[in-house]
């Protein structure tokens, strides 16, 4: 059995002391696995990466209750400098980067000693050589997905051990997606990589993780393998393609249940 590397128990977290954005999620990362967690806008999903990263405090939020280990050690009240230092490493939604320097210079930007730094910047540019070839353009001049190839790039500049991704697929053409899933891959077959991806398309992500875990308003719903998932009617119907008229994953059972009792 796979050693667990993370693992999230009951966590609660906090928006301005009084609004509860995350309750009672519980999941867990085994070494070397990807993990999807799915849902909509507002599910919650976000907030939980950032919650175990570290990054929630710039957002005025907190874990009031639960607990993330790491390594089976607690990480939840740590500041993101200290979990980035213990490998674990976020790539934030809408491919955050320095958009006055170069592609080199941000990744030049870690903090890694001058031969680290050289070796893993050619590590990144052996995944993503279109940014080889960008090297010298301002990542403001970047478009969408080379700036998530940046984005990427920068994160594994940090040699992180459990890499977290936020909504990869936002604002991309599926076949740009597509292409960033299988650099995504191939970083973690080649590096033994663990990832955690926050996803919308479930269907690409059901693709390629070995776990997946649904969030609904704050909660996890449901959870199983990329098989269970797909064939669980209420995923299904909702989140691979069905009707568009429900708004939300438990509009649709509520739906079902209605549909059997007076069926």
């Amino acid at each position: 059995m796979s050693e667990t590397l993370l693992k999230v128990e009951k966590l609660e977290v906090t928006y301005q002391r009084v609004i509860t954005a995350v309750q009672g999620v519980s999941l867990e990362v085994p070494r070397g696995a990807l993990v999807a967690i799915l849902g909509t806008n507002g599910a919650g999903k976000t907030t939980t990466l950032r919650a175990i990263s570290g990054f929630i405090g710039l957002d005025d939020a907190q874990v009031t209750e639960g607990a993330i280990h790491y390594k089976g050690e607690r990480i939840e009240h740590e500041p993101p400098h200290r979990i980035t230092a213990r490998g674990i490493v976020l790539v934030p939604e809408r491919t955050k980067v320095f958009e006055n320097l170069t592609v080199a210079d941000n990744l030049e930007a870690a903090h890694r000693p001058g031969a680290e730094r050289r070796r893993l910047a050619e590590r990144v540019y052996e995944f993503f050589p279109q940014l080889a070839a960008l090297r010298g353009r301002e990542a403001g001049l970047l478009s969408g997905g080379e700036r998530q190839m940046l984005a990427i790039g920068s994160a594994l500049m940090c040699a992180p051990e459990l890499l977290l991704v936020d909504e990869l697929s936002q604002g991309l053409a599926p076949l740009l997606v597509e292409q960033l899933m299988q650099r995504l891959q191939a970083i973690r077959r080649e590096l033994g990589m663990t990832l955690l991806l926050v996803e919308q398309n479930a269907r690409m992500a059901l693709e390629v993780a070995d776990y997946g875990y649904v969030m609904e308003n704050g909660r996890v719903v449901l959870d199983g393998t990329p098989e269970r998932l797909r064939t669980h009617a209420d995923v299904a119907e909702f989140y691979l393609g069905g009707s568009s008229a429900r708004r939300s994953y438990r509009e649709v059972k509520q739906y079902r249940r209605s549909r059997r009792w007076y069926g």
